[in-house]
């Protein structure tokens, strides 16, 4: 079992940054494909961007490229989402995700509890 501690989210003007980090407790961290995730209210869970086990990464929104960046840290195990430039738009709750495989099978077997992010116009 692994678990998934998400933070850094809060409330941000348009135009900020926040980091979000979340800490696995998975002994392999390194073995595992990581990603955010994020649902806004009224929508369905989105995928943000994902890190795959050997250093790949994705951003899947097409909002967030340019703006949102995916990095893990192995030895902390630690997996962060840098959002620069926010928008109104960026508001939801975030979660982090984890697997082994996950990068090819598209789906994540371990999930954070969510942080909120919350960005005023």
């Amino acid at each position: 079992q692994v678990q998934l501690v998400e933070s850094g989210g809060g409330l941000v003007q348009a135009g900020g940054s926040l980091r979000l980090s979340c800490e696995a407790s998975a002994r392999t961290f390194s073995s595992y494909d990581m990603a955010w995730f994020r649902q806004a209210p009224g929508k369905e869970r989105e995928s943000v961007a994902s890190s795959r086990w050997d250093g790949p990464t994705i951003t899947y929104v097409d909002s967030a490229k340019g703006r949102f960046t995916i990095s893990r840290d192995n030895a902390k195990k630690t997996v962060y989402l840098q959002m620069n430039s926010l928008k109104p738009e960026d508001t939801a709750v975030y979660y982090c995700a984890a697997g082994v495989g996950s990068w090819t099978r598209n789906k994540y077997d371990y999930w954070g509890q969510g942080t909120q992010v919350t960005v005023s116009s």
